[in-house]
């Protein structure tokens, strides 16, 4: 219960975060058609904002169910690089069925919180995730009620906040790496060419939005090769 209670105090502020990121979803998601229950299902199912994100647009149009597989696969990779490592900070009993808790409930804010244990015990890991589940379903809830009563230009205003989420993300990086600002800049232009250019904008969203990810990460690899330090 002390591991519990840990986890619980150090998952506040990820959960009050989640709660104002996943009111604005909430919001998105009902002014794309869906109803407040199925965007409420989405977030309780799942727990990755950039996901829900691309799967709706992709969800609003039937019959693309590749693109969605790709894109969420794209998307959502990494969370499984980020299980692994967490993974291997487990303890004993942190195993089985638990496991499928440490996979469900990785987030980019829950995995920064975890990677500083030296030891992650079933108790402590399952505290931190506790809030931003609640905040992440909860404010989607909120968010997908007031939707439909909300004027639609207060709608369309508060539906920023998730890019700025976004920005608010990328942009500390980018001050502290010249690197990422050139993986950013390349997948700007190519999310640009896709927007502008007559034979690209056939494309789907899901789809564009997989090429830019995946060409500006191989790019930055290759130009920004990252040196393995020495054990």
């Amino acid at each position: 219960m002390r591991d519990y209670k840990e986890g619980l105090k150090a998952g506040i502020p990820i959960g009050l975060g989640y709660l104002s990121v996943s009111f604005t979803f909430g919001i998105m998601a009902v002014s794309t058609g869906l109803y407040w229950w199925q965007a409420t299902i989405i977030s309780m199912m799942t727990l990755t904002s950039a996901g829900q994100l691309a799967g709706i647009g992709t969800m609003i149009h039937p019959g693309l169910y590749m693109e969605m597989l790709i894109s969420q696969l794209t998307i959502n990779i990494r969370y499984s690089f980020m299980s692994i490592a967490i993974g291997q900070k487990a303890d004993s009993k942190f195993k089985g069925i638990y496991r499928w808790l440490l996979g469900f409930a990785m987030t980019d804010e829950i995995f920064g919180v975890a990677s500083t244990k030296d030891s992650i015990s079933r108790s402590y890991f399952a505290g931190l995730s506790t809030l931003p589940y609640v905040g992440w379903a909860g404010g989607t809830l909120i968010g997908a009620l007031l939707g439909s009563v909300l004027p639609e230009n207060l709608m369309s205003a508060l539906g920023i906040a998730l890019y700025a989420m976004f920005i608010a993300i990328v942009v500390p990086e980018m001050k502290k790496s010249n690197p990422v600002v050139v993986v950013v800049a390349i997948a700007i232009a190519l999310s640009c060419g896709f927007r502008y250019i007559p034979f690209l904008q056939g494309v789907s969203s899901g789809i564009a939005i997989t090429i830019c990810g995946v060409v500006a990460a191989v790019i930055g690899a290759v130009l920004f090769p990252i040196e393995e330090a020495e054990s």
